[in-house]
């Protein structure tokens, strides 16, 4: 065959790994295969330079002959690319391309497999999210069949082995111009069939049922925590085992907090009076109510801290904060003698700007804006 360098022709360097080899020599092979090029005699020559070329380096041995003593040392060792000398190629284009043709050339009978994880999505309340909770949901799932325990088999009465493939679970079939090793259809990829179901899950093993789950939900979950139930999910056909069922948490808009981490938000109205003169208010925590003192001459969208008064993260860490963001509201409904007095209050506030600092530095901005 081919006297290239092996490397130049996978274009590879001396070092490159047994995963660099086998991915080189899956782009040329899929480039240059006889199917795709029925016509171009150049192109399968290529694609047997390429498989020499794979065989020898794939092979830990033959490599280390090769880079020794370069063809000289495998000469007659690789199998030409179809079949010639010790190389089975069979076995190449299986250990390749095994993935996309569903289980390569060593595949074996399939047995017990583990059943598919299922996901709920789990509502909670701000409350239950921060402090803990246990709730329970119900969850529609595939179970073993308890009349068959799983083998889809009636009672009295075992699977059969396939007349097919005779128990393997794989059939060798011809694709253009390899042969390779695929599911065997006829049971797919089992290895038995089931003469005589069992007339409670029809066969299959599993059954539909809806079943009721506890969940534990630790203090300090988040939005799209998830919370691992082993083995609460799906049954593994033939008897495998389940699949695990992940809960994952969303949280509930809530009426008075909003929740970023470890802290929690939230709007608190106070008067014009209370915001000018300061005084103590009442807020609200997930402990219970607290007072808050507001210094005289607060300005509206200030942001006061009680420490500790936030979230414990579920993974640990210290407690969050509180922040209580003073909104000033505006009174409204006023009587004529309340209008009576705020007139002669804002009348008094004419001609001092050192009332307002925040109107007077923004007067000055938009001066300076316009000039």
């Amino acid at each position: 065959m081919s006297k290239r360098d092996f490397y130049e022709i996978l274009g590879v360097d001396k070092g490159a790994d047994a995963k660099e080899v086998k991915r080189a020599y899956r782009k040329l092979a899929m480039k240059y295969h006889p199917d795709r090029n029925p016509d171009d005699k150049d192109a399968d020559e290529k694609f047997k330079e390429a498989t020499e070329a794979y065989e020898i380096l794939s092979d830990q041995e033959k490599r280390a002959a090769y880079d020794q003593y370069g063809h000289a040392g495998v000469d007659g060792q690789a199998g030409g690319g179809f079949g010639g000398g010790n190389g089975n190629f069979s076995d190449i284009f299986g250990d390749v391309f095994g993935d996309i043709f569903g289980g390569g050339g060593r595949g074996g009978r399939s047995g017990p497999q583990r059943g598919s994880d299922l996901k709920y999505n789990l509502d909670l309340t701000l409350e239950q999210a921060v402090k803990g909770a246990e709730v329970k949901i119900r969850v529609p799932t595939l179970v073993n069949c308890g009349t068959c325990d799983g083998s889809g088999a009636k009672d009295g009465s075992t699977p059969v082995t396939c007349n097919t493939c005779h128990g393997q679970g794989q059939v060798r079939m011809q694709q253009g111009f390899f042969s390779v090793q695929q599911a065997c259809p006829t049971c797919r990829g089992q290895g038995t069939i089931i003469k005589d179901p069992c007339g409670s899950c029809h066969g299959q093993g599993v059954k539909e049922e809806t079943k009721t789950l506890n969940v534990k939900v630790p203090a300090g979950v988040d939005n799209g925590d998830r919370i691992r139930l082993s083995g609460e999910g799906e049954a593994g056909p033939h008897g495998g085992p389940a699949g695990d069922l992940y809960v994952e948490t969303h949280i509930k808009p809530h009426s008075i907090f909003e929740r970023d981490g470890r802290n929690l938000y939230c709007d608190v109205p106070i008067s014009i009076a209370d915001a000018a003169l300061g005084g103590e208010i009442e807020v609200p925590t997930l402990d219970g109510r607290v007072n808050l003192k507001i210094p005289a001459e607060t300005q509206s969208g200030k942001l006061f801290r009680l420490r500790g008064k936030g979230v414990v993260p579920v993974r640990g860490g210290a407690q969050g904060d509180l922040l209580c963001r003073v909104m000033v509201e505006t009174p409204v409904k006023l009587t004529e003698h309340q209008k009576k007095i705020l007139k002669e209050f804002q009348a008094s506030l004419k001609g001092g700007d050192k009332h307002s600092p925040k109107k007077k530095s923004w007067f000055d901005n938009v001066k300076t804006f316009f000039e």
